[in-house]
């Protein structure tokens, strides 16, 4: 399948809303935590439990990234949005069969693996093209389109508590409101596919550096290297930390501030993950953006240093200031959405753009990891805390212990990157080469 080519004079700034429509839709991943409570009361499930189709998704997304690189590379991006496209929706359709029967287990088929997958090749199918669309601003545009994924939950999660209200929060109305999701986010999807295209040439805005200028080095050779274990590392570290709050964002809130005199109704938690999404979603595109002018390096000291001290203030003080509870948690994930848009150009700077997305499909199995550390970390210390008669703050204490800990790796890991030894390097190719690549079978 040969990729669809830009005609002349094709506007570049296309291209971010056609990944836009893609990231905004599989972005719901982030609202999940407004389905635990329901699909806890519901199916009598534990927290541990209702987090598995989130955990299994997450891991399918970093899987099918990892797997499907080469070909999202080879087939282009809209091949890979009608991927994603028929998988994320088919998820949540099962999902919807799932909830109806009051069988859990296909739920968790349904919407963690079928539309994990739909996650995985959906997330990095923009990546590459972006790059190539906009050398001369990786960070900035790579930002722009995964800001999609982060702000997903401000849409998703206010939307999911009004059908959950409107269609009743049992079995029943679980079903109905992931039927909706399905046929909805397949509309917006397509939008993303009719409207998507790769550049004519290496060179797609005049007077802008050549998409393949610097150092060059393949998929394959790239994962053989410190660099690259080094910030899948980083990445892994950045991930769990953000996403141990993410996951359980609302009962966390309800919880930290039960036994105080300002609880935390259920429409308020809701509230509070609109506005984690709205802080992820605004550190993808701020964050990633003002790397384009500190450096990939300087940015990850922020974001690893400072969340540690978030993380310390929140474990310290949280309980007794709702604000700075707030306040801290938002700086934290505009910092993980900060480290996923960041990363592509970060990849882009050592290994050059020549296989980029299949290779920063490969370090997405840093985030498969931190699926299922950050939620098993914070959902088990959580539940075995409940068992021994504690509540509120110090159900969370722990675990934010060992995030400083992982963040603090995770800087330790940044300081050691350094440039690709020239070894490593191929030849810079021509577009023609490229395009005549994408037509190969893949070899890896």
């Amino acid at each position: 399948m040969s990729p669809p080519v830009a005609p002349a004079g094709w506007s570049r700034w296309l291209v971010p809303p056609a990944a836009l429509s893609v990231h905004l839709s599989i972005g719901q991943a982030y609202a999940w935590s407004v389905f635990k409570p329901p699909l806890e009361s519901s199916l009598g499930l534990s927290g541990t439990q209702s987090a598995l189709p989130f955990q299994l998704a997450i891991v399918m997304l970093g899987l099918s990234a990892a797997f499907g690189g080469t070909l999202v590379e080879r087939n282009g991006p809209r091949w890979a949005m009608t991927v994603a496209l028929v998988c994320f929706s088919s998820g949540f359709l099962i999902s919807a069969l799932g909830a109806a029967t009051e069988q859990y287990w296909l739920i968790v088929l349904g919407y963690g693996f079928v539309g994990g997958i739909g996650l995985g090749i959906g997330y990095i199918s923009p990546v590459s093209t972006l790059i190539k669309w906009f050398p001369d601003r990786p960070g900035m545009a790579t930002g722009i389109a995964i800001m999609g994924f982060g702000g997903g939950a401000l849409i998703a999660s206010p939307w999911s508590t009004q059908m959950l209200e409107s269609f009743g929060a049992d079995s029943s109305g679980i079903a109905l409101a992931f039927l909706v999701h399905g046929l909805s986010y397949a509309v917006f999807m397509a939008l993303g596919v009719l409207l998507v295209r790769v550049p004519r040439s290496e060179r797609p805005v005049e007077g802008a550096p050549s998409a393949f200028q610097g150092p060059q080095v393949s998929a394959n050779t790239a994962i053989r290297t410190p660099q690259f274990w080094c910030l899948w590392v980083v990445l892994c570290m950045n991930v769990t930390a953000g996403i141990g709050i993410l996951e359980k964002a609302a009962p966390m809130i309800q919880d930290f501030f039960k036994n105080t005199s300002t609880p935390v109704s259920v429409s308020a938690s809701a509230g509070f993950v609109a506005l984690l999404s709205a802080a992820n979603m605004a550190g993808r595109i701020g964050w990633s953006s003002t790397s384009d002018l500190i450096g990939r390096k300087n940015i990850y000291r922020v974001y690893l240093g400072f969340g540690a001290a978030m993380y310390a203030l929140i474990a310290l003080f949280g309980d007794s200031s709702k604000p700075l509870f707030i306040l801290c948690a938002m700086v934290i994930l505009s910092f993980y959405g900060g480290g996923f848009a960041t990363i592509p150009a970060y990849l882009k700077d050592l290994f050059g753009t020549y296989q980029v997305g299949a290779i920063h499909g490969r370090l997405l199995t840093a985030w498969s990891t931190a699926g299922v550390l950050g939620p098993l970390i914070v959902n088990w210390i959580a539940d075995h805390q409940k068992e021994a008669g504690k509540s509120g703050a110090s159900l969370y204490g722990l675990s934010f212990v060992i995030m400083i800990g992982l963040l603090v790796v995770g800087f330790v890991a940044n300081e050691l990157v350094r440039p690709v030894n020239a070894r490593h390097h191929i030849p810079a190719p021509s577009q023609e080469t490229v395009d005549v690549e994408r037509q190969q079978p893949e070899s890896a």
